[in-house]
C-alpha cells in the first residue's frame, strides 16, 4: 500500500502531528479523522520513507498557495501551474481534492509558514537533494506567470533561509529553474505565461547555449570536465528512482523525469557546441 493509502486508512496514526499534521488533517477530512481514530499505537517514526512522503506533498502544496498569495493575489496562470503538477502527478481524485485544499490552506493569511518550514526540514533531514527540489518546484510555481515579482522573490529567500539554503545557492537554482522554463517554452511544454488566462506569451525560442550552461549551473568558460562532472551531479540528483528511495512521494516521479530530460537536453547541446565525446 502506498504512502497515500497508509494515511488515509489511519495506518499512520499521528501521522506528523505539528503544523504540517494539522494541515493534512483539515485538508483530508472526516475520513483522516475516522482513520485516526482507528489507529493504536505509534505512527511511523521521524525519517520513515512514507512519513518522509506525507510531509512533501502536505508542504509542497500549502507553501505553494502560500507563495502565490505573496503579492496580493492569485493569478489563472499560478493556479494551471499547481494543477500541471497535479496532472503530472496523476492525482486520484480524492488526492487532487487534498492538494486543492492545501493550497487553499496556503493562500490563508493565517498560514504558519515558519512553523512549517521548520517541521519539513526536520522531516527531511539531511535529504539535501530533496530539499533542493522542494526549492526547485516553488521557484519553478513562482515562474508560473512570468518573472518572479519582489515579493514572491523575498518570499523564496526567507523560505531558503528558514530551511538553511544559502543564498547563492538559490540564485544558481533561480537561474537554472529561468532556463529550465524556456526550455519547456521551446518545446512546446508550456512554462512561464504558459496556457490561456489571456495572459502574455513569449515567443518559443530556441534554446541557447547561455540557457543550456545555465540549466548544468555553469558558465561558458567552465572546462570540459567540469561539464561533464556538473552534468553527472545534476543527473545523480534529479534521478527519480533515488528521489523516490529519500522521501519524494511516487506521483511526483515524472516531476522529476523532467528535469532530469531538460539537464540531459542542455547537457547535448554544449556537448555539439564543444565536440564533446
Amino acid at each position: 500500500m502506498s504512502w497515500w493509502g497508509k494515511m488515509i486508512g489511519g495506518y499512520f496514526g499521528f501521522v506528523l502531528g505539528g503544523p504540517l499534521g494539522a494541515l493534512l488533517g483539515a485538508a483530508v477530512g472526516h475520513g483522516f479523522d475516522r482513520g485516526m481514530k482507528q489507529v493504536k499505537g505509534e505512527g511511523p517514526a521521524p525519517g520513515d520513507q512514507e512519513r518522509v512522503q506525507t510531509a512533501f506533498f502536505t508542504a509542497t502544496f500549502s507553501v505553494m498557495g502560500h507563495l502565490a498569495k505573496a503579492d496580493g493575489r492569485v493569478t489563472h496562470d499560478e493556479i494551471r501551474f499547481a494543477e500541471a503538477v497535479m496532472s503530472q502527478m496523476n492525482l486520484s481524485g480524492e488526492m487532487r481534492r487534498t492538494a486543492i485544499r492545501l493550497f487553499t490552506e496556503g493562500k490563508d493569511s493565517s498560514f504558519p509558514l515558519d512553523s512549517v518550514l521548520d517541521q519539513f526540514r526536520k522531516e527531511v533531514g539531511r535529504r539535501r537533494n530533496l530539499m533542493r527540489m522542494f526549492i526547485e518546484i516553488l521557484i519553478q510555481a513562482a515562474w508560473g506567470d512570468g518573472e518572479p515579482t519582489a515579493e514572491e522573490e523575498r518570499l523564496l529567500l526567507r523560505i531558503c533561509r528558514r530551511l538553511g539554503i544559502p543564498e547563492f545557492e538559490f540564485r544558481v537554482l533561480e537561474k537554472m529553474v529561468a532556463a529550465q522554463v524556456r526550455f519547456r517554452q521551446q518545446a512546446g511544454g508550456g512554462g512561464a505565461r504558459a496556457g490561456g488566462g489571456g495572459g502574455y506569451r513569449p515567443q518559443p525560442q530556441r534554446p541557447s547555449q547561455e540557457d543550456a550552461y545555465a540549466v548544468l549551473g555553469l558558465s561558458r568558460d567552465a572546462t570540459d570536465a567540469e561539464v561533464k562532472k556538473a552534468y553527472r551531479r545534476l543527473m545523480s540528483q534529479h534521478h527519480p528512482d533515488k528521489l523516490v528511495a529519500k522521501g519524494l512521494p511516487e506521483e511526483m516521479m515524472k516531476v522529476a523525469s523532467q528535469k532530469t530530460h531538460e539537464i540531459k537536453q542542455a547537457y547535448e547541446i554544449i556537448k555539439e557546441a564543444r565536440g564533446i565525446r
